[in-house]
């Protein structure tokens, strides 16, 4: 599977380096098959993920969203299930037109729709714990070792570790 990505804020050379192929524009990112979203909610991320971009994908294209439900444009995102019968969405948090969306889809819903009832990240004391202890590993890791296989945005190859902030 190719791995395709749009980041306005790491050079092509950043995304290369990290196994993706980059796209221009996020435009241009919703010509393929899939689409995962991980943005965070901005007043230029609300809402952005609209008809128009939705209606750009293949046939049977599928959104796939980590994002807040606030990113993805609710009432077009209903108006894409309505002409577009091939387009599914899966999402970690449910949007609040769900009902809706399980009028329209009817007895395809389960299929075409899945939503979880809230976020789901860390619910339970244990989870949080875990992964409280699991990120300070990690940045530990990373501060006295360099360890950068948890690291989301890499810094470029041309860059020297001794470049890294250092704890004392």
């Amino acid at each position: 599977m190719r791995t395709f990505a749009y980041d306005p804020f790491i050079s092509k050379e950043a995304i290369e380096a990290a196994g993706a192929t980059p796209v221009a524009s996020i435009p241009e990112l919703f010509t393929h098959q899939y689409v995962s979203l991980h943005v965070p909610l901005t007043p230029e991320t609300s809402e952005s993920i609209n008809k128009s971009l939705l209606l750009k994908m293949p046939r049977g294209g599928t959104l796939i969203s980590t994002a807040r439900h606030e990113v993805v444009h609710e009432g077009e995102i209903l108006e894409v299930f309505k002409e577009r019968p091939d387009f599914c969405y899966l999402s970690d948090v449910c949007p609040k037109n769900a009902d809706a969306i399980k009028n329209v889809l009817g007895d395809s819903y389960m299929k075409r729709a899945i939503f979880t009832k809230k976020k789901m990240g860390a619910q339970t004391l244990e989870a949080n714990n875990n992964a409280g202890v699991a990120a300070a590993d990690q940045i530990i890791g990373f501060f006295e070792n360099g360890v950068t296989k948890f690291q989301l945005n890499p810094f470029p190859a041309e860059e020297p570790t001794a470049k890294r902030p250092r704890l004392s």
